[in-house]
C-alpha cells in the first residue's frame, strides 16, 4: 500500500469539465447495469454496433447435422472470425479451446429432439454453470403459438431473472415449427413478446414483407437467424436486406458450415454486416477468398 507519509493532496481535478458520462451505443440498453453492458459490448461490435454470430448448437436436437459431425475440426478455425459463438456447454467443454477469447452466447434451454414436439422444452443450463462457463449471453428458446408457448415463456422469465442476478444477458430466440408462418405479423408479436419479457437481445427470421416493422417494434437489437442452407449469394443478399430494415446483426449456422468454402463465406457476411458491403461485393470477396483457401 501507499506509504502514508507520502500522501500528498490531489491537483488535476478538471473543474472546468462536466463529468464524462457517455450513452450506450445499443438500442435499449443504456439502462442496463455496467456488466450487461460490458458483455452485450463483447457480442456487439462497438465500432459498427452489429455482430456476427456464429450459431453451431444445432446438436442439441439434431445431433451431429452436416457440417457439425466434428466441431473440434471444422469449426475452430471459424471461431477467430465470428464476433461471437452460439453453441451448448457440452461443445464448449468438449472441442473449443479454453484460450478462445470469443464471447459465448450459451444455449440454455433444451429437452427435445427432431423426433418429437419441438416446443416442448425445459430449461438446460443452471445459472452457475454459465458463470463457469463465463458465458457472455444465455440463449432461449420461445415458441410463440406452439403447443409448449406458457412453459417456454417460462423458461425465458426464469432465465432472464438468473441473468440478471449474474449480470448475465439474454437472447430470446423466437422458435417456429412448420404449422407457423413466418410473416411480419407473426415476427413482429414473438419479437416484442420476448422483449416485453425482459430480453436483452432477440434472434428471429428475416421476412422479405415487413421486417423495417419487426425491428421497429422490436425495443432491443434483433439479430436474424440464417436458417435453411442457401446459395451464398442469397444468403449475403437476405444479411444484407436484414441489415438495412434494421436488424443489428445475424446469427448464421448452416449457411456458414454448410458452405464449400466457410472460412471464406463468414469473412463475406462480415463484410455485409459490419462494413455495408453489397451482396454482389462480398460474394466477389467470397470467391477470391475461396480460390485463395483452396490454393494452399
Amino acid at each position: 500500500m501507499a506509504d502514508l507519509d507520502e500522501i500528498q493532496d490531489g491537483k488535476n481535478y478538471h473543474l472546468d469539465k462536466p463529468h464524462q458520462g457517455s450513452f450506450f451505443y445499443l438500442k435499449g440498453s443504456n439502462s442496463l447495469d455496467w456488466g450487461m453492458k460490458n458483455r452485450l459490448a463483447r457480442i456487439f461490435n462497438p465500432a459498427s454496433g452489429k455482430t456476427v454470430m456464429l450459431a453451431v448448437d444445432h446438436g442439441y436436437f439434431q445431433g451431429p447435422t452436416t457440417g457439425l459431425e466434428r466441431i473440434d475440426v471444422t469449426i475452430v478455425p471459424l471461431v477467430p472470425l465470428a464476433d461471437a459463438l452460439m453453441i451448448t456447454r457440452g461443445a464448449l467443454r468438449t472441442s473449443i479451446p479454453p484460450e478462445t477469447p470469443k464471447p459465448v452466447v450459451l444455449r440454455s434451454t433444451g429437452g427435445q429432439s427432431i423426433l418429437k414436439e419441438l416446443s416442448n422444452e425445459l430449461i438446460a443450463v443452471d445459472i452457475e454453470d454459465a458463470v463457469r462457463l463465463n458465458a457472455s449471453a444465455l440463449a432461449v428458446q420461445v415458441y410463440i403459438g406452439g403447443p409448449h408457448e406458457h412453459e417456454t415463456i417460462g423458461n425465458l422469465t426464469k432465465v432472464v431473472d438468473a441473468g440478471n442476478r449474474h449480470g448475465i444477458p439474454t437472447l430470446g430466440v423466437t422458435g417456429v415449427g412448420k404449422e407457423l408462418a413466418r410473416d411480419a405479423k407473426y415476427l413482429g408479436l414473438a419479437t416484442r413478446i420476448c422483449a416485453e419479457l425482459g430480453a436483452h437481445f432477440v434472434k428471429t427470421y428475416y421476412c422479405e414483407k415487413g421486417f423495417s416493422r419487426v425491428a421497429a417494434a422490436c425495443p432491443v437489437p434483433l439479430v436474424i437467424a440464417g436458417g435453411k442452407k442457401l446459395p451464398e449469394l442469397d444468403a449475403l443478399k437476405m444479411a444484407y436486406q436484414a441489415i438495412s430494415e434494421g436488424a443489428a446483426g445475424v446469427d448464421m449456422g448452416r449457411n456458414i458450415f454448410q458452405c464449400e468454402a466457410p472460412a471464406a463465406m463468414i469473412q463475406a457476411v462480415r463484410a455485409v454486416v459490419h462494413e455495408g458491403e453489397t451482396p454482389e461485393k462480398a460474394f466477389d470477396l467470397y470467391q477470391s477468398v475461396k480460390e485463395v483457401v483452396g490454393a494452399q
